[in-house]
């Protein structure tokens, strides 16, 4: 058989679309919400490349409209667990067998897919599954996604290339293994992007994966899975089951093939698993790959030095695009009183504008957050800061379940640098400042680094270059993706590598090589032309 050195197509991001009025790409959504909203979808598991049901449905429901029927998903249990790992352990040698450059195939064909013929499906399952406006299901479920799978097998080339220094009787090359067993995955709900290259990471490594959705994003999950197999995915790579975390975690993390697991989600559970797999370390064949992002408590700081107007848009956007839903969403501010007041006034002026509601009419800037218990719990901090001395509402605060999980783009002011609001992830479009002496800027960068236990975004506004020199020093370890005059959010594959360290998980960067060499297990391997004939060395001549 005939070998070449092959190269990929050169990565490119992919570009955002506008959903203008009268446009093209505007108009194929349209239709495309119409015909999701006509159907009610039957959701089964795929374990294997077979379609799995078990007859425990549970709903699909937009979160901005209740009362609308999207679809209904079979529930698993610990036997179907056990079925997508034997899955995964029976494709798994065939599957790493596999050239580089055929595996690299699927995933650039799917890539393509998602941005061409999937592409507005794709989006309007994003948008009603997870109450997203057109323009973040835009960025998230189309740009990103197609993002990720080709920068990683561009990434993944270069990994392969990276090879050790050699002599002239001696070759040495550096193999990339993938792990030996299998990878879970276990997906968020707030990012069909994150969704999609979690399982499927790995899998360009040669791995394959047990991948557990969030309920609250199977509607757009099966999308994935059948681009997936469009895209030519053998069956058992990847293995798409809906069961209940829990049940999930007592069979996975007591398999002895249990290699590695990458996670997107919260904190408190990413930690749990993490004790969990330490617990039964001794269980396994090899010591796991452990892999998260987890929350955020995402700051900016406006220097008096700053522009007012830009402070104030970024905040807007920062923490109110998709409800505050972004593990890197805008969710504490540090404002200098000499600008406050003009930094309030814009963001009032842009808040009196937004409107809010369902995903189908474009002109809303907010719609609902993900489920009840989402809006109970931010509620409850709503009522609650209506109640103490050491917080007010300046605008929003409230909320209504009436229809759907509505929760007001929320402003707070407290005087209480450690006031609950602003140390706790809320994950909802509540924003909460805190307005410092310019005097005692330094005590703030302190408050800033020790407030909370995240470390995952943050960014300085400020027209001094000293200054922003400076506040890059003292807050080197406050967040893993740190803007200059720029929201926090917004993080772009091959430009912004994600991540970030402390408690907002292992900072393993989603979208760059760093990411791709958690999946692999390399073997050096030194071969010698010229063997020795004796044993004896120069320096023991007589």
């Amino acid at each position: 058989m005939q070998k070449s050195m092959f190269f990929v197509p050169t990565a490119k991001n992919e570009p955002v679309l506008s959903y203008k009025p009268g446009s093209e790409e505007r108009a194929r959504l349209v239709e495309a919400i119409k015909v999701a909203k006509s159907e009610v979808v039957d959701v089964p598991m795929i374990i294997d490349g077979k379609e799995v049901r078990t007859g425990n449905l549970q709903e699909l429901r937009p979160p901005h409209e209740r009362a609308h029927l999207l679809g209904r998903f079979h529930r698993g249990d610990e036997k179907h667990v056990q079925m997508a790992i034997d899955a995964a352990l029976r494709a798994g040698e065939k599957w790493s067998e596999m050239p580089w450059e055929q595996r690299a195939s699927i995933f650039l064909k799917a890539a393509g897919l998602i941005s061409g013929p999937y592409r507005a499906r794709l989006n309007a399952a994003t948008m009603l599954g997870q109450s997203k406006s057109a323009h973040q299901a835009e960025i998230d479920a189309a740009c990103e996604f197609a993002d990720f799978l080709r920068f990683n097998v561009q990434y993944m080339t270069e990994i392969y290339s990276e090879q050790p220094d050699s002599g002239e009787l001696v070759w040495n090359r550096l193999e990339q293994r993938p792990l030996e067993g299998f990878v879970f995955a276990l997906t968020p709900f707030n990012f069909t992007a994150i969704a999609g290259n979690l399982p499927s990471a790995p899998a360009l490594m040669g791995n394959t994966v047990v991948w557990k959705a969030a309920d609250t994003q199977i509607y757009a999950a099966r999308i994935i899975m059948e681009i997936f197999m469009e895209a030519g995915l053998p069956d058992g790579v990847i293995n798409l089951i809906f069961v209940r975390g829990p049940v999930a975690g007592k069979v996975i993390f007591s398999h002895p093939d249990f290699a590695g697991i990458h996670f997107t989600g919260s904190t408190a559970v990413f930690q749990n698993i993490w004790k969990e797999i330490g617990t039964n370390i001794s269980k396994y064949k090899s010591y796991p790959r452990i892999v998260g992002e987890t929350g955020g408590k995402n700051f900016v700081l406006a220097h008096q030095s700053a522009n007012p107007v830009q402070v104030a848009t970024a905040l807007t956007r920062g923490a109110f695009e998709y409800q505050g839903q972004k593990c890197s969403a805008a969710s504490r501010a540090y404002i200098p009183n000499t600008m406050w007041d003009e930094v309030l006034k814009e963001m009032k002026l842009d808040l009196e504008t937004i409107k809010m509601g369902t995903v189908e009419k474009f002109t809303n800037f907010v719609n609902a957050v993900i489920d009840e218990a989402s809006f109970d719990k931010l509620a409850g901090v709503l009522d609650r800061a209506r109640k103490d001395d050491n917080v007010k509402i300046l605008h929003g605060g409230n909320y209504d379940k009436s229809e759907g999980f509505f929760i007001e783009p929320t402003i707070l002011l407290t005087t209480d640098p450690h006031y609950a609001t602003m140390e706790e992830e809320l994950f909802g479009p509540i924003l909460t400042v805190y307005v410092y002496d310019p005097n005692k800027f330094e005590e703030v960068l302190t408050e800033i680094d020790k407030t909370s236990i995240y470390a995952l975004t943050g960014s300085i506004f400020s027209k001094d270059r000293y200054v922003v020199e400076h506040v890059m020093k003292r807050l080197k370890h406050a967040a893993g993706n740190f803007y200059i005059n720029d929201k926090p959010t917004g993080a772009v594959v091959n430009q912004q590598p994600f991540g970030g360290a402390r408690g907002s998980g292992t900072n393993d960067k989603a979208g760059s090589k760093i990411n791709l060499l958690r999946w692999l297990s390399p073997r050096t391997i030194k071969e010698c032309f010229l063997p020795p004939v004796s044993y004896k060395y120069p320096f023991m001549a007589e």
